[in-house]
């Protein structure tokens, strides 16, 4: 495995906020039909990319919010051939492990559920990053319980712009739980890393 470099976001044709959302729905039958590194550039830059050079508190600006612009969202993303990290700064892919854990990202109540969708996105929260953010240092960034209601709510921002990037291009997506404790051993997190959710992409079946 090696660094995948990945091409500039770039859309091609746009369709209106309004289409998008009439659009937007779960599917959970997927085709096997792969995506081209385009395609996954575009979904990884909706997600969670760069969108402007500076932001709060003097880092960059993503495309989905997150508490004091603390970037704490990481999105591992699972393909047939490995497992690789988005760096959305340099618009990269760093390799993470050389296994296919696609099927890792569905829960065992989910085994009826072939794991075909191409893309499998892994968000993982680094609550080092909530408690180093360089904004400002509330008091609730270091209050579990507070942590939790940021972490998720930044998580749901990130999937629902996948699910209307999906919406507009023809592609499907589906937000589920996954094997966390299974992911995080097999992707050697540390311990404020937490597997949080999964979000298959791809084509729907019947495409």
């Amino acid at each position: 495995m090696k660094v995948i470099q990945l091409p500039p976001p770039a859309f091609d044709d746009s369709m209106p906020v309004s289409a998008a959302l009439e659009l937007r729905k779960t599917v959970r039958e997927f085709s096997i039909r792969e995506l081209s590194s385009k395609q996954v550039s575009n979904i990884l830059w909706a997600a969670f990319g760069v969108n402007r050079k500076s932001g709060p508190f003097g880092a960059t600006g993503r495309t989905a919010a997150s508490a004091s612009n603390s970037q704490e969202i990481d999105i591992f993303v699972a393909l047939k051939e490995g497992v690789y990290l988005y760096n959305a700064n340099n618009n990269l892919l760093t390799p993470v492990i050389s296994a296919d854990l696609r099927s890792s990202a569905l829960t065992p109540g989910q085994q009826g559920v072939e794991a075909k969708a191409p893309v499998q996105l892994i968000y993982v929260v680094d609550i080092h990053k909530l408690t180093h953010t360089k904004g400002f240092q509330e008091p609730g960034l270091h209050d579990s319980e507070v942590q939790k209601s940021y972490y998720f709510v930044d998580t749901g921002l990130i999937a629902g712009n996948v699910y209307l990037f999906c919406a507009a291009t023809g592609l499907a997506a589906w937000f589920h739980n996954c094997d966390k404790e299974g992911i995080a051993l097999q992707l050697g997190l540390r311990p404020e890393q937490l597997v949080l959710f999964a979000q298959s992409v791809g084509y729907a079946e019947s495409e």
